[in-house]
């Protein structure tokens, strides 16, 4: 037993090492491995993820608060090409680590519409996090919606 399981792990490494990896049942019940595509009389055959990989464990990079931050206030920067400030605000996010939708309404006429319908005017940049946004940047407040949206402070962003 202990030898047949050993069996299906160095099977299973060493084939995923080449590349793809296929699992299928055959018509007794068996569960097979394998980098070759399996028989046309298997059932339940599947491409296994991971194709071209090899043996690499993907780690997710985000911390469990990012993204639990994220997924109950997303944040949206409303930017433009309008220079400093722009800058300024796009600058801070990327520093603090925030993942963030970016949205330019000089190149779509809907987004303008948006914005416009969010703030009374076209005007960048623009925060939006969760239910609540803000017209200009000012780090400090920024900083305070981010962090009663409970995002991380920079550096904490990643996974440890």
């Amino acid at each position: 037993m202990i030898k047949t399981a050993l069996c299906c792990l160095l099977l299973v490494f060493s084939t995923a090492q080449a590349g793809e990896l296929y699992r299928w049942v055959d018509e007794r019940g068996t569960v097979s491995y394998s980098d070759q595509p399996p028989p046309p009389s298997a059932k339940k055959a599947e491409k296994l993820k991971g194709k071209g990989k090899g043996n690499v464990v993907e780690v997710d990079k985000e911390s469990f608060s990012l993204k639990q931050a994220k997924n109950l206030s997303p944040v949206i920067l409303y930017a433009t090409a309008c220079g400093q400030l722009c800058d300024q605000a796009t600058d801070f996010l990327k520093q603090r680590g925030i993942p963030y939708t970016p949205k330019d309404p000089s190149q779509e006429p809907e987004i303008a519409v948006e914005l416009k319908k969010l703030t009374g005017a076209v005007d960048v940049p623009v925060i939006v996090v969760g239910g609540s946004h803000f017209k200009g940047f000012d780090a400090a407040t920024w900083g305070r919606m981010l962090d009663a949206a409970n995002y991380p402070k920079v550096g904490e962003a990643k996974a440890k």
